[in-house]
């Protein structure tokens, strides 16, 4: 390559950059020849008048796509050395070499426009700074972008039509091996394959994702390691939540052949880097389905069942699935004051309660929002939902179903068909870009603007039709309707069925609980939406406080008020008993009972003391001496008394027992003298 007038000592006096770069770490392996001659860039950089020192080779892109600019450190590196005015001209085998992308090479161009820096190839030597020469290599870019899309379309397209025949080949998953033929069959090995086979097992009888995991708890789950040195091993290791949603989701499970589940796409961060992401196909965008291709661990009817039992456990889109516990509204109910969802707690003892979410931040409470106990509600709501469900009941409901089903058919079909209309238009609008040649940029940008509010409109019409089918949750299935018929009371009490099967049972026909309280007194409002669209309210009553469940009846406190005075504690208790009165907790009446309602309202005891008798404390009092000196007396014979009511001791004080009682003290040495002398004087 001669050095045309193009190439001056300006450009001779910065650096000469060699950008190297093979797009796939398979080129990098075999393609040696295409690297050697990008290396052999630097020989021609020499023969042009750069010294050694001042050629640099930038091979940090090597086996890296030019498709983005966002993983390629080399190619962000020349775009900076040349922002800063370092560079003199950068060379490439081909300008393809620098980027796939328009924008990114659109821009370098135009960084190297600014900064006087030359771009060299094989086919020549370019000075951005001239006209022709920016328009010679906008093409080249263009085109090179275009070759890009138009291969990715040939590849795209051969994995189409071989996904079409089922032959394009998938890493299987584990429980699946391939036979000398190149068949998919299931793994020969018993202990994979029964270890799949327990997994959907579990799945039916928990109902879910994590009832499976509890099931696995102490056995480990196979997988196959692909890549690494233990590429193509089995290893063993514990079944996770997540393991278990990706066994249950995958079609392949079924005999089903698929292709385009999962989709690509680049999107752009917050910050502005741009980086691709996979996301889940809805089952009808699925571009390849082959059922029955292999043999499978379910049928395709119960990989749709388990789909739809999955869909329902998700509560992010507004389900409510029965869950463990015996609240039996858990799930369901909601506060008819602020109208948020209410919560299911349970107290230290096991008792559950709803509670209108006073711990979260970001709700606004009402005076009405308060905790109500779930026996109360739930009672209530199980009676009325056997009251209601006799057979001719349940063949109405069955009918309304049947109505409401397909009222939400006819309300969706709309939506469907709008959502059909887009797409073809956006296939119509994306046919007439890709028909368009790519370097009349002119048209090309019309069409793509034109596609671009295609696919918006697409996407709209898919929101649309995915809120008209979320606005109303979808009714059981008519084979849970019709189990209904049963006898549901022998059912519903039943030793057999568990608090989930209650709760199931409940949503079949109900569809959510409202429960309004008023800010102050015990009146409470449940009320009930049926699946048919019907509705009721229910005024009930909440149960007392404890301290008040526990209340002695006011019956029996004013008995007790009024004969306390003049009758024996023992004779209340008969009293009481006779007239069937009960305490607060429901028992029969006993002395300590009655001594408590005394304490608690000052009833005061009958005197048990006769005519010329005192008490301990009153002996005491008159002999200025203790009351135990006066026990100690009754206890050793010394001085005579008896037990009166309540087994008080009553002593008959007669003027002989005091003059008696005086003398003791005053011979007694254990008496305080000061004792001695008040009774000394006393005497006299």
């Amino acid at each position: 390559m001669s050095a045309p007038n193009k190439l001056r000592a300006t450009h001779l006096e910065r650096t000469a950059i060699i950008y190297v770069r093979q797009s796939s770490p398979a080129q990098v392996r075999d393609n040696r020849e295409s690297q050697a001659r990008q290396y052999a860039l630097v020989e021609q950089a020499a023969q042009l008048g750069w010294p050694a020192s001042q050629i640099d080779v930038i091979d940090a892109d090597l086996g890296i796509s030019g498709r983005s600019a966002e993983r390629r450190a080399g190619f962000r590196e020349v775009v900076s050395r040349v922002c800063l005015g370092e560079v003199g001209a950068i060379f490439g085998l081909e300008v393809a070499r620098l980027a796939r992308s328009n924008a990114d090479f659109a821009r370098l161009l135009e960084l190297a426009r600014l900064t006087d820096t030359l771009v060299i190839e094989t086919d020549g030597m370019y000075d951005l700074r001239e006209f022709n020469d920016r328009l010679l290599l906008g093409l080249k870019g263009a085109m090179s972008e275009a070759e890009l899309h138009i291969l990715a379309g040939r590849l795209q397209g051969a994995k189409r039509a071989a996904a079409e025949r089922g032959e394009l080949r998938f890493a299987l998953p584990v429980g699946y091996v391939r036979d000398a033929d190149g068949g998919t069959i299931i793994d020969p090995d018993q202990e994979v394959s029964a270890a799949v086979a327990d997994v959907f097992a579990a799945f039916r009888a928990t109902g879910s994702a994590y009832g499976v995991v509890g099931a696995f708890t102490h056995r480990r789950f196979p997988r196959r390691a692909y890549g690494g040195v233990w590429a193509g091993e089995l290893r063993w290791d514990r079944l996770t939540h997540s393991r278990v949603l990706g066994i249950l989701s995958n079609p392949a499970y079924a005999g089903a052949y698929v292709f385009g589940r999962y989709r690509s796409r680049r999107i752009v961060a917050p910050d502005g880097s741009v980086r691709d992401t996979t996301s889940e196909q809805p089952r009808s965008d699925w571009a390849v389905v082959l059922q029955d291709h292999h043999p499978g661990y379910l049928s395709w009817a119960q990989y749709l069942a388990n789909q739809q039992r999955l869909a329902a456990n998700t509560t992010r889109s507004g389900a409510r699935p029965a869950r463990e516990g015996i609240a039996l509204c858990q799930g369901i109910v909601y506060c008819g004051s602020c109208g948020r969802s209410m919560s299911t707690n349970y107290q230290p003892n096991g008792r559950p309660f709803y509670d209108c979410a006073k711990s979260r931040g970001d709700h606004v409470q009402t005076r009405a929002c308060r905790s109500v106990g779930a026996p109360t509600v739930d009672q209530v709501v199980a009676s009325r939902l056997l009251q209601v469900l006799g057979p001719d009941e349940v063949a109405l409901a069955l009918a309304a179903a049947d109505e409401v089903t397909e009222r939400r058919q006819r309300s969706t079909r709309a939506s469907e068909l709008a959502l059909e209309r887009a797409r073809y238009e956006a296939d119509r609008a994306e046919r007439a870009l890709l028909a368009c040649e790519p370097e009349n940029r002119l048209v090309a940008r019309s069409l793509e603007s034109r596609w671009e509010a295609k696919l918006a409109a697409v996407a709209e019409a898919d929101a649309a039709l995915a809120v008209t089918k979320a606005a109303v949750p979808a009714l059981p299935p008519r084979a849970e309707l019709e189990a209904l018929a049963t006898d549901l009371p022998a059912l519903w009490a039943a030793s057999t069925t568990s608090a989930k099967d209650r709760k199931r049972l409940l949503r079949t026909l109900v569809a959510d609980v409202t429960l309004t309280s008023q800010a102050a007194g015990d009146e409470l409002r449940i009320g009930l939406r049926w699946r048919s669209g019907a509705s009721e309210q229910i005024v009930t009553r909440r149960p007392p406080p404890p301290h008040e469940a526990r209340r002695t009846p006011s019956e029996a406190t004013q008995l007790i008020i009024q004969l306390g005075p003049t009758l024996a504690d023992e004779e209340l208790v008969a009293k009481l008993n006779a007239a069937g009165l009960k305490t607060g907790l429901g028992r029969r009446f006993d002395v300590a009972a009655v001594q408590w309602v005394r304490y608690t309202h000052h009833v005061p005891s009958p005197s048990p003391f006769q005519t010329g008798e005192l008490s301990v404390d009153e002996v005491a009092a008159q002999l200025c001496i203790s009351s135990g000196a006066v026990y100690y007396w009754i206890e050793h014979g010394q001085l005579a008394a008896r037990r009166g009511r309540n087994g008080r001791w009553c002593v008959a004080y007669t003027p002989e027992v005091e003059a008696a009682c005086r003398q003791r003290v005053l011979d007694s040495h254990h008496l305080k003298p000061e004792s001695r002398t008040a009774l000394a004087g006393g005497a006299v």
